[in-house]
């Protein structure tokens, strides 16, 4: 009996140990633990849901739906927003990138619905940026069919992200994954509200992974209603930002439809790899292909909302040229993959480190590098201050170097900003420019233009193959009509990049450098 005690009161204590440190692990405030670090706590005892290679998503669905939310949002004045909202979902402006026709503005009160992800028990929501941009009123209709207010926390155009949150306590939560782990082939269910109807949940399988489809750049430069009100006010149109956007998509054929924007993308465990933001249609309804943001550059983004309320961004400081045979060959250089670096910030951390023009990176922290999503996302997770290993080729020598990611601003000594404005010329696009008429403008629907006269060989344009007759819309997102706006807009670049908006035959384009 004295040793059956003895077991029992080893037991008691070890339990007790046990729990004792849970609570002294347990967060006491939301924004001491990251959203991934708090989910290990939430998920630390639970089983994990296993589909053991079978075609069978019954447990994912079920784990996976009740945190799956619908959003409501509505908007009481004219402009962009209510555009946005003109067909009910938010997911039009993705129509009219992919085919659709032109925005068409409009001043009435507009409503427009998407998804949303719960993170964490306490009403913390992920969604997209575009669901909630501009919204006067954003409601959230529960797995239980309550129907909560929300509020907008941060959000990020640049990766269109939005982290809102809901009074609310003891949600269900889905489970973050590793978007790193993602294998083409793998299959998938896309969970959110399409075309406003309830929980709805497709299946697919992930068909590429760090697609850049230009969406994000595209409608940075698209001037708003609000930017033509202004022209018409002023004789003006404001400046608009270069493209700084993200864009490293994982591409499903999972059926995504108008209304899944800012739902959750799921692997067969039932774990979030994926926001869903965009679809590739000619109709604006699902033809095949949705894009996904990764959840691991969705991480540190959403937990720079919580802690700030806006995104704390680290840059190395260079602009480059995604290789392949023919941007090769143009360049003159043996190497077709990689990235080939065009100009390197001064007082940039890659300055630091001793890159140069020329050099072309071949690995991230060790990660081989083909386009620029695979660098873009890597570098969109870190912070200002954080250090990055580049591995780069420099005269057929491969070398390693640290950067330290410097902010926003931080990029460009004051001393060495004319002299970076000063290289973005005409000269230096090897290219002149005539007004456009009248009827090409009404062909594409455009009110701005200038039509590429003339290109020479081995400067920007070429390089880039930008040919004759193309029409250009804006420069650094100022609309030119006059090869005297294209000079007048080119040192108006930010963080050292120069856009070229147009559009032609194929749709709109955008060209960073």
């Amino acid at each position: 009996m004295k040793r059956i005690g003895l077991i029992a009161l080893a037991a008691f204590i070890g339990g007790a140990a046990a729990i004792g440190g849970y609570k002294l692990l347990e967060p006491k405030n939301d924004g001491l633990l990251s959203f991934a670090d708090q989910q290990k706590v939430i998920f630390a005892n639970n089983p994990k849901i296993s589909s053991a290679g079978a075609v069978d998503f019954v447990e994912a669905a079920a784990a996976v739906s009740p945190a799956v939310v619908h959003i409501k949002t509505s908007y009481t004045g004219g402009g962009e927003s209510a555009t946005r909202g003109r067909q009910s979902s938010p997911m039009d402006m993705f129509e009219d990138f992919f085919g659709g026709g032109g925005r068409r503005m409009q001043r009435a009160p507009r409503a427009a619905s998407g998804s949303g992800v719960i993170l964490t028990p306490d009403g913390y929501i992920v969604t997209n940026n575009h669901v909630v941009d501009n919204a006067d009123k954003i409601e959230v209709i529960l797995s239980d069919r309550r129907k909560v207010s929300a509020k907008v926390i941060g959000k990020d155009p640049n990766t269109d992200l939005a982290l809102i949150k809901v009074e609310a306590t003891d949600l269900p939560v889905v489970k973050m994954g590793n978007s790193d782990n993602v294998q083409i082939g793998e299959w998938v269910l896309a969970v959110g509200f399409p075309l406003d109807l309830q929980t709805t949940v497709t299946a697919g399988i992930v068909s590429a992974k760090a697609r850049n489809i230009g969406i994000l750049a595209r409608d940075q430069q698209q001037p708003s209603q609000e930017d033509f009100e202004e022209y018409q006010r002023t004789g003006k149109m404001p400046a608009r930002a270069a493209n700084t956007s993200i864009e490293s998509y994982i591409q499903t054929d999972a059926a995504i439809n108008p209304g899944n924007s800012g739902g959750a993308l799921v692997n067969a465990n039932g774990e979030l790899i994926g926001i869903n933001a965009a679809i590739a249609s000619q109709t604006g309804t699902n033809v095949g292909y949705g894009f996904a943001i990764p959840v691991n550059l969705a991480k540190k983004i959403l937990d720079d909302f919580r802690k700030f309320g806006t995104v704390k961004r680290g840059y190395i400081g260079v602009t480059f040229s995604a290789l392949d045979a023919d941007v090769a060959e143009k360049l003159n250089i043996q190497d077709n993959s990689g990235l080939y670096v065009n100009e390197v910030l001064p007082g940039s951390g890659a300055a630091a480190a001793g890159i140069q023009k020329g050099d072309i990176i071949k690995k991230v922290e060790g990660n081989i590098i083909y386009d620029s999503p695979d660098l873009q996302e890597k570098i969109g997770r870190l912070s200002p201050g954080d250090k990055v290993q580049l591995t780069y080729l420099r005269n057929g020598q491969m070398k390693d170097a640290q950067v330290t990611l410097k902010g926003e601003g931080a990029t460009v000594q004051p001393n060495a900003v004319a002299k970076v404005n000063k290289g973005a010329s005409i000269e230096k696009l090897g290219a002149s420019f005539a007004p456009a008429s009248a009827e090409l403008k009404g062909k594409y629907g455009v009110r701005s233009g200038v039509v590429v006269t003339g290109v020479q060989q081995g400067k920007i344009f070429d390089s880039l193959e930008i040919s004759k007759g193309l029409l250009v819309t804006a420069v650094n997102g100022r609309p030119v009509n006059s090869a005297k706006d294209v000079e007048a807009a080119l040192p108006q670049s930010r963080n050292g990049m120069t856009t070229i908006s147009g559009i032609n035959e194929e749709g709109k384009f955008t060209y960073s450098f």
